[in-house]
């Protein structure tokens, strides 16, 4: 039976702000969203009307008899006086409610003097509770524990430890196993992912693709939102739009309409300036009295376009890396240990100028360790670390505190370490990375962990440097701030050794890999995709499957088997040319002029589903007018232009999914 939660004509506002208007959503159990917007749109106060946890000003909410909504906070959850056994197994007390109602059932249907029709509908209650409950897998409950809590990579021997023990990391990570495992019809979840590293969020990719109810995302991760979500909804300024395929097609469509809305509003500027200048010129010429009055009023009743800074991306560069020796950074023979722990064993490596390391590896493996020896952070070790000439390192650790003086606000914080010529990009800089407003004078001594850690971040951007080290620097940001550190390190000249637990950001950056495991440090000279390819190759060589990086997408499966096991260009992710190859001049041509046309062709489908699209929201109002729903025949009409329109939605989004992805295997 189908569940669902519906919100019609909803409006909410706090003070004079509008967060939510006439919002209408439907949600069921086989909804996958992304619900995207600017940090400050509202996305968690809509997911807690979505839940039924605040109450809107207006408009109805509604959801099926007996529909089981979960929903996990980005925040905030903590538990204690159970173990993590006893905490996560409060998943199951629905089920155990149910038990308890189908033996009050029974003891009733033993009754004596029962009539038929009683008896029916109570041996039909008892048999749709038996089904739920096997359905639950309240029976098998004690595997599914072991699975989902080692799944989000707790241990073993971490079952019977007491809950006020674990931080607030894993906390949320408790918190996300207790709800997984309450297996609700729809499922809300508000930056799962955040408190998550690699492995444990390629685990919940996979638990996600098959779990069997509706789910509701909001997530700074762009590669888990493609794989686990089919349409996005976006709230922008109070009001919803659906956006149909994954997050990467909604991120298209919006830079198309972005373009679209950038062109309209540059017209009306021109025409509003035209305008003003007429009043302006002839405001005291009598005989031009009645054309200023025409457009003074034409300006009145001008609909003005404004334009969602949220969307508008901000770029900069790095200051020129000061010149290095071709040879940046050797490691010979590093061991470090805590106590009789050992962390590092035998770590050897050369680094080269312009190399772009990624380490990987689970939680505990060593590579925060390895980043702070590199770093020059940590002399505690054995073993050789040698500098190339003139290496200058720039370093960010996950705890950025001691490098910003408290008594400075954020502005002047980066005002003292910026170039002359970044100075005047300084506030625009600030906003990308969530400084707005007053934001900017705030002292350091008053900014949150989060704050602190993008203010260090940004203020490391700044500083001319040829080796940066960086230690999860995508921590608290959004996408847009992720996007222009992205854009940043992408044009960066000098060497970048990182660690990071966005899949995207690490496939957009790498070039080469260093996985820590207990005891190891393996290097692979080539980018994520051939990492991966060749753990993967190495696992089914083993039977065993694909191990620590289950759930890798298909897509680059595909991409990576292009590169054979002796590879080591770093280009194992490109299918369009053989990794050292080089194309004739007319194989060049040829590329360049299908890369265009597919272009042409990508923006063609996002114009014609955006026309879909409204065409499509245009029938559906029609469908709630008393004209129309009153009127038989032209209900059937409309609901017949309302069924054309889904289906030519689906061929165009089918069509401009095999048009993406051509253009992406073309241009690596």
């Amino acid at each position: 039976m189908s569940a669902f939660v519906q919100l019609s004509g909803v409006s909410l506002a706090f003070g004079d702000r509008d967060i939510l208007k006439n919002i209408h959503l439907n949600l069921s159990n086989t909804s996958r969203v992304a619900l995207a917007g600017a940090n400050g749109s509202g996305k968690t106060t809509f997911m807690k009307v979505i839940c039924g946890e605040i109450a809107a000003d207006t408009g109805e909410r509604s959801q099926s008899r007996d529909a089981r909504i979960g929903y996990l906070p980005q925040s905030g959850l903590r538990f204690k006086d159970r173990s993590l056994r006893s905490e996560v197994e409060q998943a199951y007390d629905h089920i155990r409610d149910l038990e308890k109602e189908a033996m009050n059932l029974a003891e009733r249907m033993a009754e004596a003097g029962l009539n038929e029709k009683t008896l029916e509908n109570l041996a039909e209650r008892h048999h749709d509770i038996q089904e739920k409950i096997t359905a639950s897998g309240y029976y098998e409950r004690e595997a599914m524990i072991y699975r989902v809590l080692l799944g989000l990579g707790f241990q073993a021997e971490d079952l019977e430890r007491e809950t006020s023990t674990f931080s607030g990391g894993w906390q949320m990570r408790i918190a996300l196993a207790r709800i997984l495992l309450e297996m609700p019809d729809i499922l809300l979840l508000d930056e799962p992912t955040n408190y998550l590293d690699l492995e444990a969020r390629d685990w919940l990719e996979e638990f996600l693709q098959k779990f069997p109810g509706g789910v509701l995302v909001v997530s700074h991760d762009r590669y888990f939102l493609d794989q686990v979500t089919k349409e996005t909804a976006e709230l922008f300024q109070g009001a919803l739009k659906i956006y149909k395929g994954n997050y990467s097609a909604y991120e298209a469509r919006r830079k198309l309409e972005l373009e679209q809305l950038e062109a309209a509003w540059k017209q009306q500027q021109e025409e509003i300036a035209r305008i003003e200048d007429f009043i302006r010129r002839f405001r005291y010429k009598d005989s031009k009295a009645a054309q200023v009055q025409s457009r003074v009023k034409m300006l009145e009743k001008m609909e003005i376009i404004e334009l969602p800074s949220s969307m508008r991306k901000m770029h900069f560069h790095f200051p020129p890396p000061p010149h290095s020796g071709r040879k940046v950074l050797t490691l010979e023979n590093i061991n470090k240990s805590y106590g009789d722990h050992h962390v590092l064993q035998d770590v050897n490596l050369e680094i080269a100028k312009g190399d772009r390391l990624n380490l990987a590896g689970v939680n505990g493996a060593g590579k925060s360790t390895l980043m702070r020896i590199i770093s020059g952070e940590d002399s505690s070790f054995t073993g050789n670390l040698k500098l190339g000439t003139d290496v200058k390192i720039g370093y960010f650790s996950q705890d950025q505190e001691l490098v910003l003086d408290p008594n400075k606000s954020v502005l002047e914080t980066l005002e003292d370490e910026a170039p002359t010529e970044l100075i005047p990009k300084l506030r625009g800089m600030l906003g990308a990375f969530l400084f707005s407003d007053d934001d900017i004078y705030k002292k350091c001594a008053v900014l949150s962990g989060g704050e602190k850690n993008r203010l260090a971040l940004l203020k490391l951007l700044l500083e001319p440097v040829n080796l940066l080290v960086m230690d999860e620097p995508t921590n608290h940001l959004d996408l847009t701030s992720k996007d222009v550190l992205l854009d940043a390190l992408k044009g960066y000249d000098g060497t970048l050794v990182f660690v990071s637990h966005d899949r995207y950001f690490i496939e957009a950056l790498a070039k080469s890999v260093m996985e820590l495991t207990p005891g190891k440090a393996e290097y692979f000279d080539g980018d994520y995709a051939y990492y991966r390819w060749k753990k993967e190759s190495r696992a089914a060589e083993a039977g065993e499957g694909t191990g620590g990086i289950a759930g890798a997408s298909a897509g680059s499966t595909d991409n990576a088997s292009t590169a054979g096991p002796d590879d080591s260009t770093g280009s194992a992710g490109n299918s369009s040319a053989p990794a050292g190859s080089k194309l004739s001049r007319e194989e060049e041509k040829k590329l360049k002029a299908d890369i265009r046309r597919l272009e042409r062709r990508e923006a063609q489908l996002l114009e014609e589903l955006d026309e879909c699209e409204t065409s499509l929201a245009e029938e559906q109002e029609k469908l709630g007018t008393p004209e129309i729903y009153s009127d038989p025949d032209k209900a059937k009409a409309v609901g017949q232009k309302i069924s054309d329109l889904e289906e030519k939605l689906t061929e165009l989004t089918e069509a401009w999914e095999v048009a993406a992805e051509e253009l992406a295997v073309l241009t690596g």
